[in-house]
């Protein structure tokens, strides 16, 4: 049996509240490699992690980083993670007439109890207390204000299909009667990086006993940005940065969709209805000036037989982008928190 890695100590906090950052984590399948890039950017910069929001792929990375790995550590685990191993199931869920059946009799190929066990896995292994329900990661304000919701590091986004509503948990573990704290994270994480027709949906059971299906949080929000926002429109007290696994916006961008057809038709009605939530929050300045745009459209979400080469084009895109929102390029100004609030929050 191979020896675990070294434990590796958390990053320190910031003597300067501006280097704490709250964390919104889009989805994307195995994309997020690139999510690892950026954040290992902000920890050489000196930004330490306060809270995370998190959806399929950010929920996975998300995990890990409220948990205290350190970056450089969470760069190690999903660059050599073989994503080929998330494909559970029977050898005939590998053929067409197999992953049909599959579908139809359980509304998705991959059971994803590997993706549930490989969180549990890292968690285990890496975090530097053991976590495995969201009391694990428990949460103070540094300052005392009082916080909305269950005080805890991480926030997954699922969606459930039964109730037809996007949930936080374990905010909204209430509607499971579960106690927020007594929620398990990896099963969250694996509800939340359910991808629809992919992975079969995690099955819950709501506090009248009913069977409730979740699956991907992207279904519905893939980067609910303004999660950590304070309430009645207060001026942050220190920056919370998204991180985007598309391209910057522009007004100059075409159509999202293109239509030339029944099939593209569908895909249009399909994308308008999952991504419209989100574009009303990334079309608002204030979104735009936090987030971190990564380019990562060479790669689909479900290239479970990543390469080499897709593998270090992502960690490479990620990292790139985070040192060009921190550093402005031709495009747009440098991250400064003082002037972000000025402009947008005061």
């Amino acid at each position: 049996m191979t020896p675990p890695p070294p434990m590796l100590p958390a990053d320190p906090p910031p003597a300067d509240p501006s280097r704490r950052v709250d964390l919104v984590l889009e989805g994307g399948g195995v994309k997020g490699i690139a999510i690892a890039g950026a954040l290992e950017v902000l920890a050489e910069r000196g930004y330490t992690v306060n809270r995370v929001a998190g959806s399929s792929a950010g929920a996975m990375a998300g995990a890990l980083a409220a948990a205290g790995v350190p970056a450089r550590r969470l760069v190690e685990i999903l660059r050599g993670t073989d994503y080929r191993a998330f494909q559970d199931g029977g050898w005939w869920t590998r053929t067409l007439p197999g992953m049909a059946l599959a579908i139809a009799l359980r509304n998705g190929v991959h059971p994803g109890k590997r993706l549930e066990s490989w969180t549990r896995e890292q968690l285990e292994a890496h975090a530097p207390s053991p976590v495995r329900t969201f009391a694990d990661l428990a949460y103070a304000d540094p300052d005392g204000e009082e916080i909305a919701g269950p005080a805890t590091r991480l926030t997954v986004t699922a969606s459930d299909l039964s109730a037809g509503r996007l949930r936080f948990l374990p905010e909204d573990a209430a509607a499971y009667g579960q106690e927020p704290g007594a929620m398990d994270v990896a099963q969250a994480v694996r509800a939340s990086a359910s991808i629809p027709f992919v992975f079969r949906p995690a099955r819950f059971t709501d506090a009248l006993g009913r069977a409730a299906w979740l699956v991907d949080g992207g279904l519905l929000s893939n980067f609910p940005v303004e999660v950590f926002d304070r309430p009645g429109g207060r001026a942050p007290r220190w920056p919370t940065f998204g991180v985007k696994l598309s391209e910057r916006p522009t007004e100059a961008a075409g159509p999202v969709h293109r239509i030339r057809g029944p099939l593209s038709y569908a895909k249009a009605v399909a994308g308008t209805v999952t991504g419209f939530y989100d574009r009303m929050h990334i079309e608002s300045s204030h979104a735009v000036a936090r987030t971190i745009f990564i380019d990562t459209s060479a790669v689909k979400p479900t290239e479970f037989d990543l390469s080499d080469e897709q593998r270090e084009a992502l960690y490479a895109e990620g990292r790139e982008a985070a040192i060009q929102f921190l550093d402005g390029d031709a495009t747009h100004e440098a991250w400064d928190f003082a002037r972000y609030v000025e402009r947008f929050r005061s």
